[in-house]
C-alpha cells in the first residue's frame, strides 16, 4: 500500500496527488508513468509521473469516470492499494538548441518534469501552456520558474492569449528557429499542434494517452498506429515521432468503451449515495 502525503485540488475538478512510492521515485524518468489501482477490485488507470521530490512521486488527474474520483476522495491519511512504474520509455532528453513545450489542460501536469529536464540539458526551454479557461490552468508558477519564456493561452480569453495554444507556437516557431518541440494534452489538440510544426520540419514528440491496461505490452489495447505499423504505447512509448502518428484511429479507439464507462460511473454514484 502507498500511503498518499498531499490531496487538493488545485484547478476546477483536478487533483494534485503527492504518493510516496520510493522504488518508483529512485527510478523514473520525464515521459513515464505509473498505473494504479485503487483498491484490490479497481480497475488499473495509467498517469504521468508529474514530478518527483525524494521518496514521493506527484500523479496530477481530472475526475472524470469512476476511478478518478474515487481517488479524489481518498484522504491523506489513507493509501492507495497498488502502483506499478515506473514505465514506458523515458523523453528523449538531449541538447537541441531551442525547445518548445506545449502543455494542453491536464496534459500540463507532465510538463514542468520534461521542462525541468530539457533545461538541465542547456536547452533554452520555452512553455505554451493552454486551458479552456483560466479556472482550469494548472502549474502555470512552476512552469514559469523553470522555463527561459512562457506563454499563455486560454479558448474563452478569461488569461492570456485569446486563442489555442497551436496560435502560440505557430507564432513562436515564425519569429526564432526551434529545434525541438513537445506536445502532451488530448488527441485531437496534439494532432492539430503537431501540423503547424509538420509544415516546417521541426522535430516534434507527442505522448499517447490510448485506452491501456497492464502497461507491459500484454494485453495490447494500448496499440497505436505510428509510421504505419503497430506500437503499444506503453513499451513503445508514449511519447512518438509526432508526424508518423495516426491520430484518427486513436481517437476512434479511444471512444471503443465510452459507453461503458458511463455505466460503470453511474453505477458507482448510485452506490456511493446509498452509503450510509
Amino acid at each position: 500500500m502507498y500511503p498518499i502525503m498531499k490531496n487538493q485540488e488545485i484547478a476546477e475538478d483536478v487533483h494534485e496527488i503527492w504518493v510516496k512510492a520510493p522504488h518508483i521515485a529512485r527510478n523514473a524518468q520525464p515521459g513515464q508513468f505509473v498505473i494504479i489501482r485503487t483498491n484490490e477490485t479497481g480497475e488499473r488507470v495509467p498517469l504521468t509521473i508529474s514530478r518527483v521530490v525524494g521518496s514521493t512521486i506527484r500523479i496530477i488527474f481530472m475526475k472524470v469516470g469512476k476511478t478518478t474520483h474515487a481517488l479524489a476522495a481518498i484522504p491523506e491519511t489513507g493509501y492507495i492499494e497498488d502502483i506499478v512504474g515506473p514505465l514506458g520509455k523515458p523523453s528523449e532528453i538531449a541538447y537541441y538548441g531551442t525547445v518548445a513545450i506545449v502543455g494542453g489542460g491536464v496534459g500540463i501536469a507532465s510538463t514542468p518534469y520534461l521542462a525541468k529536464a530539457l533545461k538541465a540539458a542547456e536547452n533554452r526551454v520555452v512553455g505554451i501552456l493552454g486551458a479552456r479557461t483560466a479556472g482550469l490552468l494548472i502549474l502555470e508558477n512552476e512552469m514559469a520558474d523553470i522555463c527561459d519564456e512562457l506563454h499563455i493561452g486560454t479558448d474563452d480569453g478569461s488569461k492570456g492569449y485569446h486563442g489555442f495554444a497551436v496560435d502560440l507556437l505557430r507564432t513562436l516557431i515564425n519569429t526564432e528557429p526551434v529545434h525541438a518541440v513537445w506536445i502532451i494534452g488530448q488527441t485531437i489538440m496534439m494532432k492539430v499542434t503537431s501540423e503547424a510544426t509538420r509544415e516546417m520540419g521541426i522535430k516534434t514528440f507527442v505522448s499517447l494517452n490510448p485506452i491501456m491496461v497492464d502497461g507491459t505490452g500484454m494485453c495490447g489495447a494500448c496499440r497505436c498506429t505510428v509510421d504505419g505499423k503497430t506500437k503499444f504505447a506503453c513499451v513503445d512509448g508514449p511519447d512518438f515521432d509526432a508526424h508518423t502518428v495516426d491520430f484518427d484511429t486513436l481517437m476512434q479507439r479511444q471512444q471503443m468503451y465510452h459507453e461503458l464507462e458511463l455505466e460503470s460511473f453511474e453505477a458507482w454514484k448510485a452506490a456511493e449515495g446509498e452509503k450510509p
